[in-house]
């Protein structure tokens, strides 16, 4: 067994430069996209600013996409540690079938709107009471909590700083870059990160392989509950899953990405390309974390497969891990950031400023001040900020949406708002009533969802609605 390492004392000079390396790089792409805003206007305009003028081409378009989606690499890790395989399917599988959706039906739907945000585009689809709604909903949700935890919790595994320092001085370097030059320092970093992110998963499965062996070693040394689909859990609790992962279909990062690509044929080639990406990728940190929990059993369940993966590699690979680990935090961090407080400035106080670029940089530092906050309030738990936070996001947004694609002349402003506003109420009360053995195991998520589902199909703007979609029930 390998001997469980607390600190990173014992790093070599090679493990530093290669980390300090990775670290220049990602600052130093961060600053070309300031610079390349600059470059374009004195005084950039909002679609320069949030969207990158619409200029997002193939490769840009998939790494930043790619890159933006794994900033809770230490909640995947303690799934793994403690269920197996059922972190590939809860956190993988089930959100390649909502890829898949979203590149075949949602993707070119998305074209008939020139909208800056996701509250924007609810706004031209239903109505401006629609859009404040949504956007309070997609500021809770994209409030980067997770990973505002994922960084605190790094630092204090390299530096031994506390993870509530932690949180508040990554979180205010991250800040610092993310405002500097808007979306394209969000994107260039992600370049820089997606290749480092990638390599460091897949040295640590290859590293593994050669030096424990393959399957066979796993199953001599983890539990058979490891390897079922469920890992112990009840089926109605991993499907819980699946339909989290539909949230995809209203996410407000990819659909940013979407709105800032050249043309949908990116978006759809993109989203393909990603998909397969992503795979590779899941496989690589769900065997990695197989490993951990069979070399480190006793070892703290989110922090096993890092431990375990600074002790495997030899110097210099080591150094290149932590700097992977930190840009998987860093490339979702820094593009969660950037939409939330997009949704502040531009989606609800818009009509309070007049430069939307001053106020965006602004909101960035209180959306970071308000994710540490939430941070704490959930007790620094991964599941439980992750359950939560999505499950009235996706009960809540994902019927109307969708409705709103398949029948565009449906659902009027008000309707939206009392269904959304009716779902989140019967998700609230769910949660803090008493109840049985059977009420217990239905997650308030179907209950969202079904209230939702209700109010929707059984009321509908009338033909003869007014112009602002406001109808009486």
């Amino acid at each position: 067994m390998l001997p469980e390492l607390q600190t990173l004392t014992y790093f070599e000079p090679l493990d530093w430069a290669v980390f300090a390396g990775v670290l220049i790089a990602t600052a130093a792409a961060a600053f070309y996209g300031s610079w390349r805003l600059k470059k374009r206007k004195d005084k950039p305009s909002a679609l320069d600013y949030l969207l990158m003028g619409r200029q997002l081409t193939l490769p840009l378009f998939v790494a930043t996409l790619v890159a933006t989606w794994y900033g809770g690499i230490f909640g995947v890790n303690e799934i793994t540690f403690n269920y197996g395989i059922f972190n590939f399917i809860t956190q993988g599988a089930f959100w390649y079938i909502a890829y898949l959706i979203f590149a075949f039906f949602v993707a070119e739907r998305l074209a008939r709107y020139s909208s800056f945000t996701l509250p924007d585009l609810t706004r031209q689809m239903f109505g401006p009471k629609s859009a404040k709604v949504s956007a309070i909903l997609v500021l809770c949700y994209i409030a980067p909590v997770a990973y505002v935890l994922s960084l605190g919790l790094f630092l204090h595994m390299v530096f031994g700083m506390s993870v509530l320092s932690g949180m508040v001085w990554g979180t205010l370097f991250v800040c610092l870059y993310s405002a500097w030059g808007g979306f394209r320092s969000v994107v260039f970093s992600d370049i820089v990160q997606f290749f480092v992110m990638c390599s460091a998963v897949a040295l640590v499965v290859v590293f593994s392989v050669h030096s424990f062996g393959g399957l066979s070693f796993l199953k001599a040394n983890l539990p058979a509950g490891h390897f079922t689909l469920t890992g112990g859990n009840s089926w109605l609790a991993t499907l819980i899953w699946g339909f989290i992962a539909l949230s995809t279909l209203i996410d407000p990062s990819f659909y940013q990405r979407c709105f800032a690509a050249k043309s949908p044929r990116v978006v759809k080639k993109g989203i393909l390309i990603s998909t397969v990406i992503w795979f590779l990728f899941d496989f690589c940190t769900t065997t990695g974390s197989l490993y951990a929990r069979a070399l480190l059993p006793q070892a703290e369940p989110g922090q096993a497969y890092f431990f375990y993966a600074i002790q495997l590699l030899p110097v210099g690979l080591r150094g290149f891990f932590v700097a992977g680990i930190l840009s998987i935090i860093l490339s979702t961090l820094n593009s969660f950031l950037f939409i939330a407080s997009n949704t502040l400035s531009f989606d609800l106080l818009r009509t309070r400023f007049k430069n939307i670029v001053v106020s965006n940089r602004i909101s960035i530092f209180v959306v970071g001040a308000f994710s540490i906050l939430l941070a704490q309030l959930f007790n620094e738990s991964f599941k439980e900020i992750w359950l939560v936070l999505g499950s009235y996001f996706s009960a809540c947004l994902l019927c109307p949406l969708l409705l709103g694609y398949l029948s565009p002349n449906r659902i009027s402003d008000r309707l939206f708002v009392n269904s959304v506003l009716i779902s989140a109420s019967a998700m609230t009360i769910w949660y803090i009533i008493p109840k049985n053995d059977f009420m217990a195991i239905v997650d308030p998520f179907y209950i969202g969802v079904l209230i939702s589902l209700i109010i929707l199909l059984l009321f509908r703007k009338p033909k003869h609605a007014n112009l602002s979609g406001i109808i009486d029930w």
